[in-house]
């Protein structure tokens, strides 16, 4: 790297975190599965973003969340929701196949209904406005035009994230205050705008970073595969001005991560993971088992039914630790997350990069 280079980088991540409210340009990702308030106050208190996916929260506790958070850190936080999606269509012949599939591996899915199957959305976005993070993000695509006003109004910073240079140039054009690029590797569930495109906008995180940076006017995030100093320091001197961590906050303590996803973490190759829409019906990358294995011939429910239809078999497995029906999700570097306190990880993790940024 030129020592002109890695001053630029230096500089931009400097920048970001003086917008931002950081000391550090290391934001936790607001997991929906692991995202409890120890984490993100140690992040926070480590000089990082906690963050909160919010996806199933109830507005009270979208409150209780921030009111906790704010007892134990005056750092920044962000709150996640997903960009809501339109009545999935009804496929009973495929909805049956689907809780076929479930009932082989225990125990029998609910029955359907006609929803609701999801939390009231105005409501949470009005929650989210009554807490006033710093910041807010948004995955899945864009929120509402007097939506992200509301917010600008009252001095919240948006962050959208994108799998394509299209979607970041949407996300810019919307208003978006930074860009994140999530790259392939990434845990968790893919962002793609459209869901029914997700499996063709995988994407290396080293291939959307110069391609998000010199096309965007905003600063860009880098997320996927990011696990230790180096990759910070790589994905700035590509041009991001931050990055989004979660496989490697997942085996802090403070996560509280159930024992058998924690070891399967560390046990992990990165051919080890999947991407699969058996748990949500959305698509995300996870560590593969008998879960991911069933829906491999079979089609699952469209989200958010196959999220409901799982909601048993992922509760007993979490009940059980077992993994071979855990939703267990991480990204392609799993094998390096540490069970490290979450403030020092963030604290070394930036040492490191530092250390390669001159």
């Amino acid at each position: 790297m030129s020592n002109a280079r890695t001053r630029a980088a230096r500089a931009r991540a400097m920048d970001f975190c003086a917008r931002f409210g950081l000391r550090v340009p290391i934001l936790q990702a607001p997991m929906a599965s692991a995202s409890p308030v120890a984490l993100g106050v140690a992040v926070a208190n480590g000089g990082g973003m906690a963050g909160l996916g919010a996806l199933q929260m109830s507005p009270a506790e979208i409150a209780g969340w921030a009111q906790g958070f704010r007892a134990g850190s005056n750092g920044a936080f962000q709150i996640n929701l997903w960009a809501p999606d339109p009545s999935p269509l009804r496929d009973a012949a495929r909805e049956e196949a689907a809780r076929a599939a479930l009932a082989r591996l225990g125990p029998e899915p609910p029955p359907l209904g006609e929803g609701p199957f999801l939390p009231d959305f105005a409501a949470q976005c009005a929650a989210v406005l009554e807490a006033r993070p710093p910041v807010v993000s948004t995955i899945m695509g864009l929120w509402e035009p007097e939506f992200i006003a509301e917010l600008k109004a009252r001095g919240i910073l948006w962050i959208c994230n994108a799998t394509t240079l299209a979607e970041a140039r949407a996300a810019e054009a919307a208003g978006a205050d930074a860009v994140i690029a999530q790259g392939a590797e990434a845990g968790g569930h893919r962002g793609s705008f459209t869901p029914e495109a997700a499996e063709a906008q995988l994407i290396g995180l080293f291939a959307l970073i110069p391609r998000f940076a010199d096309a965007l006017s905003v600063p860009v995030i880098a997320a996927g595969g990011i696990m230790d100093g180096r990759g910070i320091a790589a994905a700035l001197t590509l041009g991001a001005s931050a990055v989004q961590l979660g496989t490697a906050y997942l085996r802090c303590p403070e996560t509280g991560l159930a024992p058998a996803w924690a070891d399967g973490l560390a046990q992990a190759a990165p051919e080890d993971t999947v991407l699969t829409r058996a748990f949500s019906g959305r698509l995300a990358r996870g560590i593969a088992n008998d879960a991911t294995r069933a829906f491999e011939a079979v089609p699952p429910a469209p989200y958010p039914l196959q999220r409901v239809l799982t909601t048993p078999m992922r509760a007993e497995a979490g009940r059980a630790n077992d993994l071979s029906r855990m939703q267990a999700w991480a990204g392609q570097g799993a094998a390096m997350a540490r069970a490290e306190p979450a403030a020092e990880l963030t604290r070394r993790l930036w040492a490191e990069a530092e250390a390669l940024l001159p």
